[in-house]
């Protein structure tokens, strides 16, 4: 089928490629913001060269249209003339020129999985590809089958092979009560590896297991009450999602499958499902900075791990527009009170509102009692990383402070091998610094927990530390409890920061193991 390109996606040399796996951004002429794009979008303009026209297009044809004025990328089936948006890409018109004529999906989804092309894109939607009407039952001519027109089954089972052992699930019944058992065949799972959802007459439960995504998603055959319990014995990796019926009758049967259902597919394969959740509060924090809480509806069980993010969703002019977010604790010192994986409602977020940009405004700007649309969990970092520390390194600038608030308290109560964290703290002015009175209590709560902060516009009156991240001042930082300490660095923060912050922990000869960096 398609011959997708090879070559590295961003390209080495390019503006998009970090050290840390992030992304930066290109700057684009004026009148070619996000938003000019969307008045573009809704003006009428023909941007497809098809009149509104929907065609199946082959492979042949897809190959032909690899230029800048005549730019064609398919994405999961679906074909794009992007050429109308090359101006308006912030990663540039080289990095969509890399897809030109050829299927995108795996380089869309290496820098924008979280992105919602399909409302951003609508207006330039060529058509689908046509699928050839035969498939080869070579497993390597398979996986050439353009990325979400292979038939979900194929998808499930040449996928799982790869991976670990496909779970499975059963259900039985009580008078009063319907338990849906799910048999994960690994010891790793805990209560935050698992996202209900049951919505309408939808029942969705979706567990993660290492990279994979397991998805029961059923219409229930009866009505079932809105609250219900999740248990897991972990063990043996077995999960018990208990309903309480709406009435005491039996069930002849579950349900009947929905989209997806008893799929077993990588993580990075599933599109962002999001729940509406209510806006609760909100509250200053500092200058810039607000303190959100959200509740999640009450027939959703999602707790995220610490060190993962969600994406914030909301509608914007009539187009969706997504963002990532790390959830923080309401209190730094409240998790010291309660167990660090709670069983409430609410999701906090520290965030930064940005007065010209586009999204942080129009979240500034809901009235308590509003809804925003949360996704599911996402990232790569691992409770498994923390386990047995030694040394725990936190390096964060601005609102890079959130990833490390969860993983912070969660070392200080969880990890008994844990001699020391210290955080390292960089912002522009003292009063710039998120919950610095806390960080301050939390120093002589605990005497394994060290704080510094580090300005680069400090007032005369300031007596700490100056600048910007340095080799003097992590080689100063960095020292380990004892020669062989098993340590960790966490680094979050804008792009240059975590770029230069990686190269120089690299100079200083931590290990790539050592080290993990926060990228949005």
């Amino acid at each position: 089928m398609l011959n997708v390109p090879s070559q590295s996606f961003p390209a080495p040399g390019s503006q998009q490629r970090v050290a840390s796996g992030g992304r930066s951004k290109v700057p684009l002429k004026p009148g070619r913001s996000l938003m000019d794009w969307i008045r573009l979008t809704k003006s009428g303009k023909d941007l497809t060269g098809l009149k509104g026209r929907l065609i199946d297009v082959t492979e042949e044809e897809l190959k032909k249209h690899n230029k800048k004025d005549d730019c064609w990328i398919c994405i999961r089936g679906f074909v794009y003339n992007v050429s109308p948006y090359m101006e308006y890409h912030p990663g540039g018109e080289d990095e969509l020129m890399r897809a030109a004529g050829s299927d995108g999906t795996d380089l869309f989804d290496q820098v924008h999985r979280w992105v919602n092309y399909e409302s951003m894109l609508k207006e330039c939607l060529v058509g689908r590809m046509a699928v050839k009407p035969t498939l080869s039952k070579d497993y390597h001519e398979e996986k050439k089958v353009l990325n979400g027109m292979l038939p979900k089954s194929q998808v499930t089972d040449i996928l799982a092979k790869e991976g670990p052992s496909s779970p499975s699930y059963d259900w039985f019944q009580t008078e009063s009560l319907v338990t849906i058992v799910i048999y994960t065949k690994q010891k790793d799972i805990n209560v935050d590896s698992v996202i209900v959802d049951h919505q309408d007459d939808s029942f969705r439960a979706e567990t993660i297991i290492k990279d994979y995504s397991y998805l029961i998603h059923l219409g229930l055959s009866h009505e079932i009450q809105e609250d219900f319990s999740v248990r897991v014995v972990e063990n043996v990796g077995k999960i018990e999602i208990v309903l309480k019926k709406k009435e005491n009758t039996s069930w002849k049967c579950l349900g009947h499958p929905l989209e997806n259902h008893n799929s077993f597919i990588p993580k990075k394969d599933t599109g962002l499902y999001c729940r509406k959740c209510q806006l609760i509060s909100k509250e200053d924090v500092t200058h810039d900075t607000k303190l959100f809480c959200l509740m999640l509806p009450p027939s959703t069980h999602l707790q995220v791990p610490i060190g993962q993010h969600v994406y914030l969703k909301l509608t914007i002019t009539g187009t969706e527009i997504v963002k990532p977010y790390t959830p923080v604790s309401d209190s730094l010192l409240s998790e010291f009170q309660e167990p660090v994986i709670s069983n409430n409602k609410y999701i906090y977020f520290l965030i930064k509102i940005y007065p010209a940009g586009l999204f942080t405004p129009e979240l500034d700007h809901l009235q308590i009692g509003d809804y925003v649309s949360i996704s599911s969990p996402e990232g790569n970092f691992k409770r498994s990383q923390i386990q047995k520390l030694e040394d725990l390194f936190l390096l964060a600038a601005g609102t890079g402070f959130t990833p490390m608030v969860k993983i912070l308290t969660f070392a200080l109560t969880n990890i008994p091998s844990l001699r020391k964290v210290k955080l390292m703290f960089f912002n522009k002015t003292e009063d710039d610094i998120i919950w610095r009175s806390q960080l301050e209590k939390l120093t002589f709560k605990d005497e394994r927990f060290d704080i510094e902060f580090v300005l680069s516009a400090p007032t005369s009156e300031w007596n700490g530390k100056q600048g910007h991240i340095s080799p003097a001042l992590l080689s100063e930082f960095l020292k380990r409890s004892s020669h062989k300490s098993k340590v960790l660095i966490c680094i979050c923060g804008p792009t240059p920061f975590t770029e230069e912050g990686i190269r120089l922990l690299h100079d200083l000869n931590f290990s790539k193991d050592e080290i993990h960096s926060f990228t949005a």
